[in-house]
């Protein structure tokens, strides 16, 4: 086994758990970090408005992305489940399926999201001070789609062998040359927006480029990319997974478009300070996500194993992961959450703003760790049916009532965040609802297959 990957199978399952986290938790804690030192520049070498403008397109190029970056969970848990079943021929075809899916539909996401990037703004209601330079930088992110794609998919082959040291080492890389290229044409060139959208596309060349390698050398995985085609069965078996996990992640985005739209009705202040907020409490959420990246294929693999032991143990160790990290976190945010904003805004009311959503969220977010780690085992355990539903029930229709039918009636920024543990909580009890009875069909599965 190559030295970079977790052995899910056996030994200590806290260890194996962590082992696979913490190279998650840092890589996406680092991209957090590297997009806010792009926010902070454009802040301190060119205005608020450009901060805004890059800000305003976040979530709606999160919303346009999530659907297929999600299918690629589907890949994840197929190979996992394969590699637990000791099935390589079937491995090799879900990850030749897995890479011509990739580049077909990142070709077709980057067309339409450069076609419709103005239409896209405006239904948003981004305030007219922002939508042109937000329309600019909203085109040069698509044109690299296909590329963060390509990385997307095959990071997930490698999670799905145990490997998270790679993709941390790729993507960290690529930050910093995100940043680097950044700081170079806002200072020397004076190109703010369009200089960091380019920085954006060359640094998903190049990590796509080094994820592909890593697959193409690896021992477990066997592919040639002069015969590259879909398998049909397999192509079946990821999207059964990935497409409702692709579903749930962009229903997210598509509850949190509805809360923006809601917040830049205040005005462009109030969309820079989401803006802010959403840099730090997108660092937080990647803090307790990480531990359900690590959760989905230790799941998977072990169920392919019949290791039901295993699995109970690591969804109980995966929570608490989740909590210390989460918890601990999101305190110190909601604390300090006027110095932080500091950083990117000197305006006063963007800092307001900016701290009515870090309060709420951010001291909250442990919650959502929960939530995902209940979802991602479920989406190990071949049912990736019931997240999607509960995600469109608690984050995402119950997101659209609360803004357009309670909120009007408390029309207060600190009132419309509730909205975000309130779903949490209501989602986690309707999956551990779920959870249960799964495990124990699965329990008895095995018991049943050791008496013949």
């Amino acid at each position: 086994m190559k030295k970079t990957n977790t052995d899910m199978l056996n030994g200590s399952i806290t260890g194996g758990l962590l082992s696979m986290t913490i190279p998650v938790m840092i890589m996406l804690v680092m991209q957090s970090l590297l997009n806010m030192v792009d926010m902070t520049v454009l802040r301190y070498f060119s205005d608020d408005s450009a901060v805004g403008s890059v800000g305003a397109c976040g979530t709606l190029m999160v919303l346009c992305t999530n659907l297929l970056i999600g299918i690629s969970a589907g890949t994840n848990v197929v190979i996992a489940k394969r590699i637990g079943l000791g099935d390589k021929d079937r491995v090799n075809k879900v990850a030749e399926t897995s890479i011509l899916f990739s580049v077909i539909s990142g070709i077709l996401l980057m067309i339409v999201g450069v076609l419709f990037a103005k239409t896209f703004l405006q239904m948003t209601n981004c305030p007219e001070s922002l939508l042109s330079r937000a329309v600019v930088y909203f085109k040069m992110y698509f044109l690299g789609v296909p590329f963060l794609l390509i990385y997307s998919f095959c990071t997930a082959i490698l999670r799905a062998m145990g490997d998270t040291k790679t993709q941390m080492y790729f993507s960290i890389l690529g930050g910093l040359i995100k940043v680097v290229l950044s700081i170079i044409f806002i200072t020397a060139f004076n190109v703010d927006v369009e200089g960091v959208g380019f920085s954006t596309v060359f640094s998903n060349i190049i990590i796509a480029a080094l994820a592909m390698r890593s697959v193409l050398k690896s021992d477990a995985v066997h592919i040639n990319l002069k015969k590259l085609r879909f398998y049909a069965s397999e192509l079946k078996e990821i999207l059964f997974i990935g497409i409702p996990t692709g579903v749930q992640s962009s229903l997210y985005s598509l509850a949190n478009v509805v809360i923006t739209t809601a917040v830049n009705g205040f005005g462009a202040d109030a969309t820079t300070g989401i803006a802010i907020a959403n840099q730090f409490d997108g660092m937080l959420y990647n803090i307790i996500y990480a531990p359900s990246l690590a959760t989905i294929p230790y799941v998977s693999q072990n169920v392919g194993a019949g290791k039901i032991d295993r699995v109970k143990k690591a969804v109980i160790r995966s929570v608490l992961i989740t909590i210390a990290f989460g918890a601990t976190f999101g305190a110190l945010s909601a604390i300090f959450s006027a110095q932080l904003s500091s950083i990117m805004s000197s305006t006063p009311a963007v800092i307001k703003y900016s701290q009515q959503k870090m309060i709420i969220v951010s001291s909250t977010y442990f919650i959502c760790g929960i939530n995902e780690i209940m979802g991602g085992v479920l989406r190990g355990m071949g049912k990736p049916i019931l997240p999607t539903v509960s995600t469109l029930i608690f984050m995402c229709i119950l997101r659209f009532a609360w803004v357009y039918l309670i909120f009007p009636l408390c029309p207060n920024l600190t009132f419309l965040y509730l909205v975000w543990p309130i779903g949490w909580i209501l989602s986690i009890i309707t999956l551990l609802i779920a959870y249960f009875p799964a495990i124990s069909v699965l329990q008895k599965e095995k018991e049943m297959v050791l008496s013949i």
